[in-house]
């Protein structure tokens, strides 16, 4: 471990002092290593080959492959143990990495986001709730466990107005070549154009993945912490002040919680009002098999490789989260807090509004597991019993409340994953918990689909989920109001069916979802259940277009909600990205150019709450925006990526009024981000 820290410090320092005044000349903005397929991510282009995006040529052509021939980056996710590769490309690189597909905030990169695709919470088994940062958090499941053959280092930067910052951190090398280390740290702030919105997030991870020579066993292991600060404001107070000239700077505009500010003595106003979450978790997955091992010899025999074929395996799951929530306002208001109870505040300061609600939990399974099949196209089965542990606590000054609960579990699992081209690929899951207040809850998913060449792939699927409402919609207490509920368990049916062409670069999906017992805030702010059955419909597509250098890239999505159902989403939405690229300058530099446009049919929005840090089903606010516009110029030399870009181009014409993303809550200005992505080698 002493000699991985002094390679990773003289790394760091030999490129960082050898580089410094090229990133001078070169900060343009950073964009997402990450390519994971999900419904309007990105696509491949047409006549792209699907092949290592790292191929880490010195440059973008052929000329210097030999000397790299060997490097090879891969990465596995928690449960799957299909090779995955670092994405490079420039295509949609300009795009904000955690906003993507169709993620909305409120006007402030980092601040509470919801999906204008509807999606239901992710919610199984005991749960906290207050999950709009999650979209900016490490979760467990997105942990990346890499195999490198050379020491594999990435630093990104992303800067825009009013202090948005966006930095990421990854540093991964093999301490041997079955053990891998990982340590990731990533850091989102921002201002933010209006007064008192400022956020900041800290999230962190380490991750191991070990595999002992003879194969027999597993470890993948990871440590996660995550810490956001929201600064509230209510919301503006008047929206025609957006087309007032004397209120071009945003921050000057009156909002709510106009006495919320704190006294001076930071160059960047802090609100009294702030919303924090923050969680750390603990995974550890390991395991060890039986089966048939043969040695495998080169023609002169020097080299010796082991060829594995598991039989029958037994693993232990073991998982320990820690998230906690707290709501703080050290100078409240009677009006405020009038909708919820009556209560005169003095207005010295002395008195304060003040709410913590924790989750502990420890989880602990046992798995037998199966295999059937060569290794490449194995069949896994697997079946088990776990125990889980969830504490729930709420603090709220002058008291505080307990609840415990204590869960048994069984789980199952069938999988057969598309290792190779042209294979079918499909899984089935259960997971039943059996006591504890959770009894009767159940997760019931299964999937088929191939790879049809190295062209297509078909894909449906069906999955039952039936949960328990989240702690904070049953509980909810401050040292002034108690807020107390007994909701049935809700239950969510979905079917898909997908259909995915890489060498076509198209995407549709069809899904439909059948909900029972919704849970959701309703307009009063206070958690509520719809009783009654209903189902959402949506059909997404895309499809990219190229001819020569031009690339028209066009994702639409559909959805269909019935009427009176308390849920807020668009009818339709849509995003188009024309652009040139292509190589230049005898192929050294790689660029992408061009605009992009989104839009959404007018529809009732959802408002937010400060005080529960969620939003809440609202009738009142016919949301209609014009179509937001950017301009991009995107580029690559080498393992270095960059991109400047021009958002919220509409706002330079017309009545320069800012987008309006919830009530009380516009988008940013009209902004210039830029910023650059850096991969280093050994």
């Amino acid at each position: 471990m002493r000699s991985l820290k002094a390679t990773i410090h003289k790394a760091l320092r030999i490129t960082l002092l050898h580089r410094a005044a090229t990133l001078l000349l070169l900060l343009f903005c950073t964009g997402s290593l990450y390519a994971q397929q999900q419904p309007g991510a990105p696509l491949g282009l047409p006549g792209d080959k699907k092949q290592d995006s790292l191929a880490f040529d010195k440059s973008n052509t052929d000329e210097w492959h030999d000397e790299n021939k060997n490097v090879k980056i891969r990465y596995k996710y928690l449960y799957s143990e299909k090779n995955l590769q670092p994405d490079s490309s420039i295509h949609t690189f300009h795009r904000r990495k955690f906003l993507q597909p169709w993620m909305m905030d409120l006007g402030n990169y980092g601040s509470p986001a919801r999906n204008l695709m509807f999606t239901p919470e992710d919610r199984f088994g005991p749960t906290l709730g207050y999950n709009l940062v999650n979209v900016f958090h490490i979760q467990p499941d997105s942990l990346k466990f890499y195999n490198t053959t050379v020491p594999y280092s990435v630093f990104s930067f992303n800067l825009g107005s009013k202090l948005e910052q966006k930095l990421e951190v990854l540093h991964t090398q093999n301490i041997k070549p079955n053990w891998n280390l990982a340590i990731e740290y990533n850091r989102l702030s921002s201002e933010g154009y209006f007064l008192l919105q400022r956020n900041v997030h800290d999230m962190g991870s380490i991750t191991t993945n070990y595999e002992s020579v003879n194969r027999r066993y597993k470890l993948k292991a990871g440590l996660i912490y995550n810490k956001s600060i929201q600064d509230e404001n209510g919301g503006i107070a008047d929206e025609t002040q957006l087309t007032n000239q004397d209120f071009n700077e945003r921050s000057t505009m009156d909002i709510n919680y106009a006495n919320a500010e704190s006294p001076a003595g930071s160059s960047v106003p802090r609100s009294l009002i702030t919303n924090s979450v923050r969680d750390y978790h603990i995974v550890v997955q390991h395991g060890y098999s039986w089966g048939k091992t043969d040695s495998l010899y080169n023609e002169d025999s020097t080299k010796i490789s082991i060829e594995y074929t598991p039989r029958f395996g037994i693993s232990h799951h073991f998982r320990h989260s820690n998230k906690q929530y707290t709501y703080k306002d050290m100078r409240p208001d009677s009006l405020r807090y009038a909708p919820f109870f009556a209560q005169s505040f003095v207005g010295d300061g002395s008195d304060s509004v003040f709410t913590r609600q924790k989750q502990n939990t420890f989880d602990n399974a046992l798995m037998l597991n199966g295999y059937i099949g060569e290794t490449e196209k194995q069949l896994q089965f697997s079946a088990g019993a776990g125990i889980r542990i969830d504490n729930f606590s709420t603090r709220f000054l002058v008291d505080a409340q307990f609840y415990n609960i204590t869960s048994n579990y069984l789980a199952g699992q069938i999988r057969k994953e598309a290792l190779e081209k042209g294979e079918w690929f499909y899984s089935a899951n259960a997971k039943f918990y059996l006591t504890g207040a959770a009894a009767g809850n159940s997760l019931l998913q299964a999937s088929a689909g191939k790879e049809i060449g190295d062209w297509a792939t078909a894909e449906a699927g069906i999955q039952q989920n039936i949960n328990n409402p989240a702690y904070n919609y049953t509980t909810y207490i401050n040292q002034y109001d108690t807020i107390a509920n007994n909701f049935s368990k809700e239950s969510v049916t979905q079917v898909h069916i997908r259909f995915s062409s890489y060498k076509y670069a198209m995407n549709i999906t069809a899904r439909t979802y059948l909900i029972n017992n919704y849970l959701y805030m309703n307009q009063n702010q206070l958690p509520d259940q719809y009783a009654t059955a209903f189902n959402i419909t949506q059909l997404s597509a895309q499809k990219a277009f190229r001819w020569r250098g031009i690339v028209l890239d066009n994702e639409l999505i559909y959805q269909q909600v019935p009427a009176s159902v308390p849920v807020n989403i668009p009818l339709f939405m849509g995003r188009h990205q024309l652009s040139y690229e292509g190589k230049i300058f005898r192929n050294a530099l790689e660029v992408a150019t061009g605009v992009q446009i989104r839009y959404h049919s007018p529809y009732e929005t959802a408002a937010y709450s400060p005080l529960f840090h969620r939003y809440y089903y609202s009738t009142t606010y016919m949301l209609s925006n014009d179509p937001a516009w950017a301009v991009f110029f995107n580029f690559r030399i080498k393992r270095f990526r960059s991109y400047l870009m021009l958002d919220q181009v509409q706002q330079l014409f017309g009545d320069r009024k800012n987008l309006i993303n919830a009530p009380g809550y516009p988008a940013q200005n009209a902004m210039i981000r830029f910023g650059f992505n850096w991969t280093l080698l050994r």
